[in-house]
């Protein structure tokens, strides 16, 4: 098999791809953002990055190797493109709604826990109710593409 058969044998989807893209990016955007924490422990008294820098840096490493383990899943999924896209999309913008809070509050230094005096509150509820459904509903449609197409 040459390496043009073999290219055509192991093309990934679309869903697959774009989702492999939104992985790089977050790696990507979690190295500048290690930057950024290195240069606040430089320069900090402490030797420490705020909190919330510290934060964006690990969650963005780890959603960034999440986003890897969705692709798997998207590829291997029996579910049509648009499914398994959407899927995908709903888990990466809650996935990236947090990085950004994090990062704001890494920015503004406000805060060193986002959610005190916050618990209880109905917006809070709200915006947590659906991160649960986003990320876990979403991440359920994919592994039960996979399940329904490998077994």
């Amino acid at each position: 098999m040459n390496t043009s058969e073999l290219a055509t044998a192991f093309e990934l989807g679309i869903d697959t791809r774009i989702t492999l893209a939104a992985a790089g990016l977050l790696f990507l955007l979690a190295l500048l953002l290690g930057v950024w924490k290195y240069e606040q422990i430089r320069t900090s008294p402490d030797a420490t990055a705020h909190v919330y820098v510290d934060i964006a840096h690990r969650a963005t490493l780890l959603y960034s190797f999440a986003t890897l383990l969705l692709a798997v899943f998207t590829e291997l999924s029996s579910w049509p493109t648009a499914v398994n896209l959407t899927a995908d999309i709903v888990v990466l913008i809650f996935f990236v709604a947090a990085i950004a809070a994090y990062i704001v509050h890494g920015l503004l230094r406000d805060t060193t826990n986002q959610f005190h005096g916050q618990t209880g509150k109905i917006g809070t509820n709200v915006s947590m109710i659906a991160l649960i459904i986003g990320e876990v509903g979403g991440f359920g449609v994919l592994f039960a593409g996979f399940i329904a197409g490998q077994f």
